[in-house]
């Protein structure tokens, strides 16, 4: 063999280690970084951040003094501001006083939270003036989600009821809850000492 051909036979080796070195670095570096959407825990489970939506909504409840009260989704990081506007806004019937001192509007919502936009009259004595029936009683016609709330038997379900129906037309009497719907006789019975339409 010449010293052309051993030159050549060098650089011909030379050439393959370089080649090979090459692809095994390519290939290991691929390798040891999966996309995000392969990011597997110890359990072979995707992790959040790979799964799409699974935190980028929260649902609230806005109840009170809006236009349209009820459930909302909202994206992650919302406002209270936020929940308040997805329900119509403040209605007419709102109290701006109590509510500036009561509704946080630059708060954060988190997930399950229920806001409460208070009614005019509903709030310091408002939802405690009983007509001469005694102090203490729950006006159903003003009062607000919490206060309904409170109330034995009615959760929020039926609180939510109890708005909407007292939105289209205020109660004239006790069994109107029942004749329209909104309570169960058992339900009237458990707060019928506790309430006033006045």
């Amino acid at each position: 063999m010449t010293m052309g051909d051993r030159i050549a036979v060098g650089a011909l080796a030379t050439a393959l280690v370089a080649v090979g070195l090459g692809g095994w670095l390519l290939f290991s570096v691929g390798a040891a970084q999966p996309a995000a959407d392969d990011v597997l825990d110890p359990f072979g489970v995707p992790s959040t951040s790979a799964l799409p939506g699974a935190s980028d909504l929260v649902v609230v409840d806005v109840e009170g003094a809006v236009l349209r009260p009820g459930i909302i989704e909202l994206p992650a990081g919302s406002r209270v501001a936020d929940a308040v506007a997805a329900a119509g806004g403040y209605s007419p019937q709102a109290d701006l006083a109590a509510a500036a001192s009561q509704v946080n509007l630059a708060a954060t919502l988190h997930d399950g939270q229920q806001i409460s936009v208070p009614l005019i009259g509903a709030t310091g004595g408002g939802g405690s003036t009983g007509g001469g029936a005694g102090g203490g009683l729950v006006n159903l016609n003003t009062a607000t989600p919490d206060e309904l709330d409170a109330l034995p038997g009615i959760g929020p379900v039926t609180v939510q009821k109890v708005v909407a129906a007292r939105a289209e037309q205020p109660f004239a009497s006790l069994e109107e809850l029942v004749t329209r719907k909104v309570l169960t006789n058992s339900q009237l019975d458990k707060i019928r000492d506790l309430v006033t339409l006045n």
